[in-house]
């Protein structure tokens, strides 16, 4: 399932990207749900590049990412759902070897594999670090994806069953998916390959891209820590959260020095730090690079 707003640039990539995978139509329904988009006919390229073989369902309003998600569930037949962003990509077995993760640990809840970030024009930018360097359950989990996100949606399949379960996703527009995996890993069991299946795009036009930009990020991910902390046992819960928000003030930190590198937007450093201070204080490392980064402005050297 491919949900998708103001992404045409990217969607034709997405589309050829699980195509490449010769998976049957009796085998895997492949469908873009649009969420009103206003950038381009997006059923048009949707037909184009899926020749019949993508179906394409619009949105007759913009309801934003999260009802369209939901959608996106409710909407699937199978009994396993990836829900892959339209301005991501999958590598050439990565249905195969999910499919193969589910076999063979059944009484997994989702499954995922290891992925690389990429830049606007699909360059690598880096992987993202192994979880486990087998394939297999993974385990203490829960508290591992509790102090901070693991995983992108295109790199994880969740069983129909359990977004029926335990529900569909909410809190924000950024975080949402981390409280849904530890939401799936307090009930669940995740199964993981090391191997590098997937792709997710990291660009300023996206959600996630404005959000950082304006600062709005680390509200958000103050909003899902509290939410995150009802899954943790009890005995955990101060230990998850102080390591949570440690990592992502640092996390906003290097998102307001890579900001000013970047467009030289002294409003989005000063809310990004702000913000961050707010989460996190008292880390004479931290003050050190902040002055560091203002003395930088100060110049206008980038």
């Amino acid at each position: 399932m491919i949900p998708v707003y103001n992404c045409s640039q990217f969607i034709p990539e997405v589309l050829e990207s699980v195509l490449k995978q010769h998976i049957a139509e009796k085998d895997m329904q492949i469908e873009v749900v649009d969420d009103a988009s206003t950038d381009a006919d997006v059923e048009k390229i949707v037909q184009e590049i899926g020749k019949g073989r993508i179906n394409y369902f619009r949105q007759s309003n913009n309801i934003g990412s999260l009802r369209n998600f939901e959608t996106c569930i409710n909407r699937s037949h199978g009994k396993f759902i990836h829900l892959l962003h339209g301005d991501d990509r999958v590598l050439p077995g990565y249905y195969h070897t999910i499919q193969h993760l589910f076999r063979q640990y059944p009484k997994a809840g989702a499954a995922f594999c290891n992925y690389r970030y990429i830049d606007e024009i699909g360059h690598e930018k880096f992987w993202q670090p192994l979880e486990s360097d087998k394939e297999g359950i993974l385990e203490n989990w829960l508290l591992r994806i509790a102090e901070r996100n693991l995983i992108q949606y295109a790199a994880i399949t969740v069983k129909r069953e359990v977004y029926e379960e335990l529900g569909s996703f909410y809190g924000s527009t950024f975080g949402e998916d981390w409280e849904m995996w530890v939401r799936i890993a307090q009930a669940h069991k995740f199964a993981y390959t090391p191997k590098v299946l997937a792709e997710y795009r990291q660009h300023d036009s996206s959600i996630t891209g404005e959000k950082f930009l304006n600062g709005d990020s680390l509200k958000d991910l103050i909003l899902i820590m509290d939410l995150v902390q009802k899954y943790v046992p009890q005995t955990h819960r101060k230990t998850v959260l102080r390591k949570s928000k440690k990592f992502y003030a640092w996390y906003g930190l290097h998102n307001a020095a890579d900001a000013w590198k970047r467009t030289c937007n002294k409003k989005s450093v000063h809310n990004q730090i702000r913000q961050l201070l707010k989460m996190h204080n008292g880390d004479f490392g931290m003050y050190k690079v902040i002055a560091k980064l203002y003395l930088k402005m100060l110049l206008n050297y980038r």
